[in-house]
């Protein structure tokens, strides 16, 4: 498609982006009406949300809106999944210049609509307004299927701590690509384009995870939310995270110690949880600690190898 989103027109970019969704069973009445119908068979809907901003979260000399599409429904599907709950719909709201090619949002939509379906979840409606820079906000809806959710208060000492999913991958790529390469590309990807374990968030309910959230803002970052809110404190055993020999190479060209990347860089979305010490896990999870009773305030919330991790990491929007 040739031309300008403001060549196109408002109700002319919401007529060809609702024309590149397709329904689910979930999406009982989607984009037309005031707002959307979305199923809710448990009676309780698991609601997230997200927005990425230019310049930000993504940079369109990094990544295609393709790209970008993807990644966005993906960090607000992961949240459904931690919560052990399976994602059903997202609303989409879309900030653009009136100047940018028609094509960028139309492609935007492609990557969020192949995300959902990755997930089993449908676009469902949203907004689009006009305005200085690209923002993408991202609701997403989920059912719990009769289970309670898993929140990250459960946790209780004694458990053992897994994940399923990659760690440290989005941060190597963003490493490569600050430094204008494309290459390894299976990190650029991972940066780009996140791929979260949807289907092991209900699957770990059903086991009986104990708490359970996604790794966003960096592995030591999340299980600190964990502990704190369950009032326990967790050990990492470094030797129990993997640390691919791509990556290891990455860390030695860039004079970064690959771990650091595993404990503390984010996006990539992998699912951390706490389950009771007898629970015979799948082989997608890699027992990689222990919940152990808290020591106080004071003390940290999250050890590796018992002692405390004193490197800068994890991620904080308004951070330094």
């Amino acid at each position: 498609m040739k031309g300008s989103v403001g060549e196109l027109g408002e109700f002319g970019l919401i007529r060809e982006l609702t024309s590149r969704i397709a329904g689910t069973p979930a999406v009982r009445l989607g984009p037309g009406d005031d707002a959307a119908v979305v199923a809710a068979p448990d009676r309780r809907v698991v609601a997230s949300t997200d927005i990425l901003l230019e310049g930000r979260h993504f940079r369109r000399d990094w990544s295609t809106a393709y790209d970008v599409g993807r990644k966005a429904a993906a960090q607000n599907l992961a949240d459904i999944a931690a919560m052990g709950a399976v994602p059903t719909a997202v609303l989409v709201g879309l900030v653009v210049p009136a100047e940018l090619p028609a094509t960028w949002p139309l492609e935007l939509m492609d990557g969020i609509r192949d995300e959902c379906r990755v997930a089993g979840a449908g676009v469902a409606g949203g907004d689009v307004v006009r305005g200085e820079a690209i923002t993408v906000s991202i609701t997403a809806l989920g059912d719990l299927g009769g289970r309670d959710p898993v929140t990250r208060s459960g946790a209780r000492p004694g458990d053992l701590v897994a994940v399923t999913g990659w760690l440290g991958w989005s941060a190597a790529g963003h490493a490569v690509l600050s430094r204008g390469f494309r290459s390894p590309r299976a990190f650029v990807e991972a940066h780009r384009r996140p791929e979260p374990p949807y289907v092991a968030g209900p699957a770990a309910a059903v086991l009986g995870a104990t708490a359970m959230t996604d790794v966003s803002d960096g592995l030591i970052a999340d299980l600190g939310h964990i502990a704190r809110a369950s009032n326990v404190r967790v050990d990492l055993a470094s030797a129990s995270l993997d640390v691919p020999a791509q990556m290891s190479d990455i860390g030695q060209a860039v004079g970064v110690d690959p771990l650091h990347w595993v404990l503390t860089g984010g996006e990539d979305h992998a699912l951390v949880a706490t389950f009771p010490p007898e629970t015979k896990l799948p082989a997608r999870w890699r027992t990689i600690g222990e919940v152990l009773p808290s020591r106080g305030r004071t003390a940290p919330p999250v050890t590796v190898d018992g002692a405390p991790w004193d490197k800068a990491g994890g991620w904080d929007h308004f951070g330094s």
